[in-house]
């Protein structure tokens, strides 16, 4: 992470304060004196301010379940944020892994740890989410089956070159399905449905990998070290 952020998750300092340390020559990284508050530094390094090592906080993981009508910021906006239902310190640190727009519901995975929200969010990594949607139009058996297939070998989208991931499709009841995509374009389950010829009218995300939502809306939970350790498999 960026030293000027190591430094405010190991002190009380904020983002200010700690580059003002920095340029005034007050930090050694591994025994050198850095005026560069965006080198990149590890857990691993041995970073001093005053010539007093610093330690940063451990990371935090922590699900939530979403309302309707809250937007994924930090800050409210038009709309609410979500971090008004955590109760916990130093929320400024925290930021979430794969937003969900302010009328959609269900899980979020929110954390201070980069490399860990990366490997949720990164493509390549096949990291499965999972969304209940309900359409404005019925689909029949045959529709659906027309729809999953075409799913499958992936949409062209709106003002994009590349088509979409195979996303898997399972009917619940004629104007609900269960989809399953690996990556989170802009809007992405919206658009698919708009491309061949229907409407998202209610959108709640159930399952991100192996982490499934299990809290009634607005409470959160801390993940379990299984369940943390699952999306670095």
């Amino acid at each position: 992470m960026r030293l000027d952020k190591f430094i405010c998750k190991s002190t009380e300092l904020a983002k200010k304060e700690a580059i003002q340390c920095i340029g005034s020559g007050k930090v050694s990284v591994n025994g050198e004196v850095t005026t560069n508050e965006a080198l990149q530094v590890h857990e691993n390094n041995t970073v001093r301010l005053n010539n007093v090592r610093l330690k940063p906080r451990a990371f935090r993981y922590i699900l939530m379940h979403k309302p309707a009508g809250t937007i994924c910021s930090n800050i409210d906006e038009v709309y609410p944020s979500l971090f008004n239902y955590l109760d916990v310190d130093n929320v400024s640190e925290l930021h979430i892994a794969g937003r969900l727009d302010a009328d959609t519901t269900g899980l979020v995975l929110i954390t201070d740890d980069g490399r860990w929200s990366f490997s949720i969010t990164v493509p390549i990594n096949d990291c499965r989410k999972v969304y209940r949607v309900g359409l404005s139009k019925a689909l029949s058996k045959e529709q659906a089956d027309d729809v999953a297939y075409a799913f499958e070998q992936g949409i062209q989208l709106q003002g994009e070159q590349q088509l979409t991931l195979p996303a898997k499709l399972a009917v619940i009841a004629p104007s609900e399905v269960c989809l399953t995509i690996t990556e989170g374009r802009f809007h992405q389950v919206k658009r698919m449905f708009a491309a061949v010829g229907n409407r998202v009218i209610s959108l709640h995300r159930e399952q991100i990998g192996s982490v499934c939502l299990d809290v009634d809306v607005g409470q959160w939970r801390y993940l379990s070290h299984e369940e943390i350790q699952s999306f670095s498999k």
